[in-house]
């Protein structure tokens, strides 16, 4: 018993300590681990004498019990005074008063990328992304554009090496190019995304927003492209009629090649679309040369299609009546805070584009 009562007494003492909660795990191995003092007692009562081993299994219980109890207290108490302390640090002062919570904006290039691809699902458009640096052969080659072509220029285009091959892509046109590749027509995509040239002004940046389409299948004609262009017109600027007009112009990858024009007039100083006499250029379009749908191993005798190319920063500028192209890349959030839209306000043909006409 003298044995069990030096055991006591000295964790009990260890064990009124300041300690934290791996001292008092050290001490709960040292008593009762596999070679725990504890432990080792109980696995020592078989050499004890039949008649001491009743009172000594009984008194190594007890202390056993007590010196548990001890321990369950301690770890309670450290672990009470631990909650304490962080409450203590942690401390909220309630009486302070709250933060002004600022809520984000949906910048217009987003929304009118959302906005373009609500439409264009509607009819059976899909979206299709690529990457900012492109080669040479996706962004002109494929494209039935001449090595003599001024696009080609270092002062239109942003090269990334001496020989030319790598560039920050002009267009998104690269995009159809290696969709067709890697697909079998028929094929109906519209890919938005950012562009880059050498220019910036008023109405130009170097770095800029697109958004082209491509439709390819058997017995496409003008008419398609048409019909397509006069829904997505009336559909995003929201209006019933629209006035369009095609007018020849020239692309490498198109052929026939049309700028399409639609109405406009001024109303107290602002631009209305869909009427009056004056005309706005908006957008270029054509059906796909014949050499572009070879390039990525298509038989144009068989197969036809139509593509546009859209300035998505251009249609936000027209549709939300900013002035300047440069505020879109300023980080203003006092004009972002005017011209942006509620994170929630996803366009929807079904319930409304936009809620502009709205706040």
């Amino acid at each position: 018993m003298s044995d069990i009562k030096k055991i006591k007494d000295e964790f009990l003492e260890r064990l009124n300590e300041d300690l934290n909660i791996e001292s008092v795990n050290e001490i709960k191995s040292e008593l009762f681990g596999k070679n725990g003092k504890i432990s080792t007692s109980f696995k020592n009562l078989g050499s004890l004498p039949a008649e001491e081993r009743k009172k000594f299994a009984s008194d190594l219980n007890f202390v056993k019990d007590e010196l548990q109890e001890k321990i369950n207290k301690k770890i309670q108490e450290i672990e009470i005074k631990e909650i304490n302390s962080k409450l203590e640090n942690e401390k909220i002062d309630v009486t302070l008063p709250e933060r002004n919570i600022v809520q984000g904006k949906i910048h217009p290039v987003s929304q009118v990328i959302d906005e373009l691809s609500s439409i264009f699902s509607e009819i059976g458009f899909s979206v299709e992304e690529g990457p900012d640096v492109e080669n040479e052969h996706y962004n002109f080659t494929a494209l039935n554009t001449p090595d003599n072509h001024p696009a080609r220029d270092m002062h239109d285009t942003f090269y990334l090496d001496d020989k030319k091959e790598l560039l920050l892509r002009t267009h998104t046109s690269p995009v159809q190019v290696r969709t067709m590749l890697k697909g079998k027509p028929p094929f109906k995509i519209i890919a938005p995304g950012r562009t880059y040239r050498s220019d910036s002004d008023q109405t130009h940046a170097p770095m800029f927003h697109q958004v082209e389409g491509l439709h390819i299948d058997k017995n496409i004609n003008m008419g398609h492209l048409k019909g397509c262009l006069d829904y997505f017109i009336k559909s995003f600027f929201e209006v019933d009629k629209i006035k369009m007009r095609f007018r020849p112009s020239h692309f490498p990858f198109t052929e026939q090649s049309a700028e399409v024009d639609i109405g406009y007039e001024l109303k107290d100083g602002k631009i209305v679309i869909g009427e009056g006499d004056k005309w706005l250029e908006i957008l270029g379009c054509g059906m796909v040369h014949p050499n572009v749908l070879k390039n990525v191993k298509i038989n144009p005798d068989k197969y036809q299609g139509y593509a546009f190319g859209i300035g998505i920063d251009r249609l936000a500028m027209l549709k939300y009546g900013i002035n300047d192209l440069r505020a879109f890349f300023e980080t203003d959030y006092r004009w972002l805070n005017h011209f942006g839209f509620d994170p929630l306000d996803v366009p929807s043909n079904y319930r409304g584009l936009s809620r502009w006409n709205l706040q």
